[in-house]
């Protein structure tokens, strides 16, 4: 499955070398999937997610021969489990979670042992920096050992934590402010997330920096206009684009969403909101596509959604583009109008939205986490009420105004050009880690 926080991650590494600096990326549990080169070829996956799990089920594998560890670290066994893995539910990995948190105590030791023992072959780091706060448990060790700096990036932590069941979810959150005492900076994607973390967390406001997370543009390019038919006409707005593309592109407007297949990201609510527009039909011809990732875990409730569009009778304006390649992804959105992911767990950013908006597409969120903080720093887009009703209300009004249409559509994409790209991103980081 895709990772967005493997791709913002993935990215950073790239722009930071750019920037002349020595960056070694070291991938963790999985190898990652990604649709842009991997700037972790040739180093090897530590905590091998076979082994993290075995260990924590059994003292056995805690003191498994070394043939056997490093057999269930194999590259193809690795593999072979990303392909089958479905969505990790924080209600099955309470007690590893705690046991990661524990670090240099906990059952997964050994591999803390295995990762210092090898970083200790590389070039001493200035930093090291967490791509996560599930991660704190290995600073206390790898800052005595290495001698270095940590970082820790906040990257949505809270509502994977917040869904586990009590005793589980305050005894990992406790744990976790006690281990993030261990690290010297903290960096969140916006002032939201910096805020909430800090907070829950009890972190100095001196320890937490907002960088903006940014995108790649490569291959976003300036093939997109507006259609120029006057709004009086009925007609709404749609874009154009000039590739040859994998994915169908309408000359009707398009509602367009790209993020995780499930719940948790809003898709239940885009489609009762796209029912509420078909119903109203003030936009005519209305499409909807639907892309982003869908492993096992997501396919369920894939298909009660197009049961439900079927049962509504809007099945057959309806597109689903599963797990697309990055060119696909830029081409898919490029074929949109306007763009929604209504996400109401907290999002910390929403990198999909500077995507659709680097493409040319103004997006409509809900009120709601870092959605407001991130449309008002860009301009391009409208925030409404989280209910279908009031979402569709919002599209179909932007929908039928060219002008204001166009101003969220350039605003939008200039803003992205300007403070949301992978060097501006990398600019950030580099600057808050010189800080310390």
């Amino acid at each position: 499955m895709y990772c967005g926080n493997c791709f913002r991650d993935n990215a950073l590494v790239a722009a930071l070398r750019r920037r002349g600096h020595e960056v070694l990326m070291v991938p963790l549990y999985l190898p990652m999937t990604l649709d842009e080169e991997s700037q972790a070829a040739g180093v090897p996956t530590f905590f091998g997610g076979i082994n993290v799990y075995l260990q924590q089920q059994s003292a056995f594998f805690r003191r498994a021969p070394q043939w056997l560890h490093s057999l269930l670290d194999s590259p193809l066994l690795l593999k072979l489990a990303a392909g089958r893995a479905a969505k990790t539910r924080a209600a099955d990995v309470g007690e590893l979670s705690l046991s990661m948190l524990r670090g240099e105590e906990g059952n997964q030791a050994r591999e803390l042992d295995e990762l210092l023992a090898w970083l200790k072959t590389q070039p001493k780091p200035d930093a090291v920096m967490l791509s996560n706060a599930m991660l704190v448990g290995l600073a206390r060790k790898l800052k005595a050992e290495l001698g270095c700096k940590i970082v820790c990036n906040l990257q949505g932590e809270d509502a994977f934590l917040d869904s586990m069941p009590s005793p589980h979810r305050e005894q990992v959150w406790a744990l976790l402010a006690e281990r993030c005492r261990d690290c010297d900076l903290f960096i969140a994607p916006s002032r939201y997330f910096g805020d909430t973390m800090a907070q829950r967390l009890n972190l100095p406001a001196d320890k937490v920096k907002v960088v903006f997370n940014g995108i790649s543009l490569e291959g976003y390019g300036d093939e997109w206009q507006v259609t120029s038919e006057p709004v009086a006409s009925g007609a709404a707005l749609s874009p154009v684009t000039r590739h040859a593309s994998p994915v169908t592109r309408h000359a009707s407007p398009v509602l367009g969403y790209f993020a995780r297949m499930c719940r948790e990201k809003g898709l239940d609510l885009l489609v009762e909101t796209f029912i509420e527009l078909k119903r109203r039909n003030a936009v005519p011809n209305l499409k909807l596509k639907v892309g982003g990732g869908c492993g096992p875990g997501d396919e369920p409730f894939v298909a009660q959604i197009k049961k439900h569009l079927r049962q509504a009778g809007c099945l057959n304006d309806v597109e689903f583009h599963p797990n697309l390649t990055r060119g696909q992804k830029v081409t898919f959105l490029q074929s949109l109008t306007v763009f929604s992911v209504p996400a109401l767990y907290g999002e910390g950013f929403g990198l999909y939205l500077i995507e659709a908006l680097a493409a040319g597409v103004p997006v409509v969120q809900p009120r709601h986490a870092a959605f407001p903080e991130i449309v008002a720093a860009t301009g391009g887009g409208v925030i409404a009420e989280a209910n279908a009703a009031a979402l569709a209300a919002a599209i179909e009004s932007l929908l039928l105004d060219r002008g204001r249409f166009k101003a969220m559509r350039d605003a939008g994409r200039r803003a992205v050009q300007e403070r949301f790209t992978v060097e501006q991103m990398a600019a950030g980081v580099e600057a808050a880690v010189k800080g310390l």
